[in-house]
């Protein structure tokens, strides 16, 4: 059985703290994976899948990072999860119905006809998931966290990332001279 991963987790995490940074801020995914303390590697590769389904957009430079490529209203916690985890079913059907010992490799027609049972039972959760995920938006999901911060959290965390970005704005300061010491 698969299930889906921390790929979805992370990756919905992510894209909530983009939908609440103010305008003009674009944080970069270390920005993001520090805010969460998360490795940042793991944060840029989720934003490379995330880029490549459009669900964010990015910009280069120095005090470049990335942004909700849509509004937070406009995308699925369903376009998330696809995006990170690439479509994967939750089950995967081994078809063991085909080894029944009874059968001797001479399996009857009925027992290989349609879909299995359980994997029909499975594809039907599998569907009202996909339909629940489909319903909730990354909007729907910041007014259920910002309910429960309080206002101060919500300030602090859209400053720091504002920080963080006129902090990489800044030109790089000269590091002081070091004497290389001499082998002999």
């Amino acid at each position: 059985m698969s299930f889906y991963g921390a790929a979805s987790e992370y990756g919905i995490h992510c894209l909530l703290h983009l939908a609440n940074v103010p305008e003009g801020v674009w944080p970069s995914a270390r920005d993001v994976a520090d805010f969460q303390g998360v490795s940042s590697a793991y944060v840029a590769k989720l934003f490379t899948q995330l880029q490549k389904a459009g669900i964010v957009q990015s910009s280069g430079g120095k005090s470049g990072g990335f942004r909700l490529a849509r509004a937070a209203d406009q995308i699925s916690v369903l376009d998330v999860v696809d995006a990170v985890e690439g479509g994967s079913p939750l089950f995967r059907c081994r078809e063991i119905r085909k080894n029944c010992v009874l059968y001797q490799s001479r399996n009857p027609d009925w027992s290989r006809r349609g879909v299995c049972a359980i994997h029909a039972t499975m594809l039907a959760a599998e569907a009202r998931m996909r339909e629940v995920l489909a319903h909730r938006t990354l909007a729907s999901l910041a007014r259920t966290v910002a309910v429960k911060q309080t206002a101060g959290e919500g300030t602090a965390s859209r400053e720091w990332f504002d920080h963080r970005q006129v902090a990489r704005r800044q030109p790089d300061r000269p590091r002081k001279a070091t004497r290389r010491r001499q082998v002999v």
